[in-house]
């Protein structure tokens, strides 16, 4: 088993976003290997509190050794972060003073030939679980769905151009042998895709995000638990998010932009009649991408984007 290490994407820019203060309360959605937290708990000191979440074992049982020196200040639970509700009645927190979202992946999962999510370890077993405990694997999904699921999965998650190639190339594929490794899958998308298209991003690239979004159900519910989290924060809380693919950064801007949006009646009408106000005003107009510095010294900030909204 690999250490658990994780360089954290735009650190500071994430913690000027949420302007931490002492005695707030704060939510860290993924905890990873704690180095969000860390700095949330250090600079919200001595008073300030934070609930975390993560699926992966091995993010928690290294998070909650990194925080170690606050004990006392923080409760991580192994639950996925669309459960905050329950969490923080649990907690007894009925609002808090920021979130922090990190929807990436870290680079423990990426690295660890066991997990199966790089396209990199040809003999990687196709797992690509966050939660490791979870019943729905990457193998499963290659080797039991249609070959029309399979194409929508490839082009909805993955944005990939040719979905309905590779998903009949994976059925085909499979009349004869299972697919099991990260190498067999590889081999599947880059036997799909003409060699003109095959330059540039690794062609694997789509492919694989596409199959992990599916297995851990990464995108669904998440416009309500923009909208659920930002409704728990207090007057001047602010919630602060990071996505790393497009389909992740559209769901939030269309969740900020709803709720910053006052009245949405027809312009026709004389007076409002639907009764909605602003919620949240948006702090930043355009996402915050990585430094120059950051990307020269870590390059999985180089899709990364960050927004962030303040409670009005």
């Amino acid at each position: 088993m690999l250490e658990f290490s994780h360089k954290p994407v735009m650190l500071e820019e994430c913690m000027e976003g949420l302007a931490l203060k002492d005695g707030g309360i704060y939510f860290d959605g993924t905890v990873g290997g704690g180095n969000h937290s860390y700095e949330i708990l250090r600079r919200s000191g001595p008073n300030g509190r934070l609930i975390a979440t993560d699926l992966d074992d091995e993010a928690i049982e290294a998070a909650t050794k990194k925080l170690s020196p606050f004990a006392g200040r923080f409760t991580i639970y192994k639950s996925n972060y669309k459960d905050f509700e329950r969490l923080f009645d649990e907690a007894g927190f009925d609002k808090i003073d920021g979130a922090l979202l990190d929807f990436g992946i870290s680079s423990h999962q990426i690295d660890d030939e066991d997990r199966g999510f790089s396209y990199k370890i040809a003999s990687a077993p196709l797992d690509m679980r966050m939660d490791t405990t979870a019943p729905l694997t990457a193998e499963i999904v290659l080797n039991t769905y249609s070959e029309a699921e399979l194409a929508r999965i490839l082009k909805e998650y993955g944005e990939e151009t040719f979905a309905r190639q590779i998903a009949r190339n994976i059925v085909k594929y499979r009349e004869t042998q299972p697919i099991k490794t990260s190498g067999q899958f590889s081999e599947i998308i880059r036997g799909s895709i003409p060699a003109k298209f095959r330059y540039g991003a690794p062609c694997e690239r789509k492919s694989y995000q596409a199959i992990r979004i599916e297995v851990n159900k990464e995108l669904d519910g998440l416009y309500d638990l923009v909208v659920g989290l930002t409704r728990r924060l207090k007057k001047g809380g602010r919630i602060v998010i990071l996505t790393f693919q497009s389909l992740e950064d559209r769901i939030v801007k269309e969740a900020f932009r709803y709720m910053q949006t006052p009245c949405t009646c027809p312009p026709s009408f004389p007076v409002c009649i639907c009764g909605k106000k602003a919620e949240v005003k948006t702090v930043n107009r355009k996402p915050i991408t990585a430094s120059e510095e950051e990307l020269c010294d870590n390059s999985r900030s180089k899709c990364a984007k960050l927004r962030i909204a303040e409670k009005l």
